[in-house]
């Protein structure tokens, strides 16, 4: 967080002295040498703490969960890529309702992000969220499924 604050100064940080997510987001949407510069200080840090939390898995498999996965480089230490996919349309609205931004927001992060056919094509295994929870449990349970079977030997 010092390093974020020398860099970006007081504006993304909130009264109690936190991180202000949205104004940082904002900082470095706005400008893609700010956004490098915090992706150089950030990704050795995470990948440290994701090859510490997958060597402690104690699980049949791990999941590295990463909205940057492909373009960082983390799917290197994947067996298996798995893309949750959604069309455009969908993954525009639904970002922009949770995060309370503003489309515009949510296309320059997208810009910023591997395309969706381009994860697609690293993909192994998709799942589509384009339908209601029950649908994406369902496809979630059967992958899960065939991963079961595959750490077994039963199929590939």
């Amino acid at each position: 967080l010092k390093h974020i604050v020398d860099r970006f100064c007081d504006e993304v940080l909130r009264d109690d002295g936190s991180l202000n997510r949205p104004a940082l987001r904002e900082v470095v949407f706005r400008d893609p040498a700010q956004r490098l510069w915090l992706e150089g200080l950030l990704h050795p840090l995470i990948r440290e703490e994701i090859v510490n939390d997958l060597a402690s898995a104690r699980s049949p498999y791990a999941l590295l969960v990463s909205p940057l996965l492909i373009e960082s480089g983390q799917h290197r230490m994947a067996e298996r890529v798995i893309v949750v996919d959604v069309p455009e349309s969908i993954q525009l609205a639904r970002t922009a309702a949770r995060d309370q931004v503003p489309l515009e927001q949510v296309r320059a992060i997208m810009e910023a992000q591997a395309t969706r056919e381009h994860r697609l094509r690293q993909a192994h295994d998709v799942l589509t969220n384009d339908g209601d929870l029950a649908a994406l449990h369902a496809q979630v349970d059967a992958l899960h499924e065939r991963y079961l079977a595959m750490l077994s030997g039963e199929t590939a």
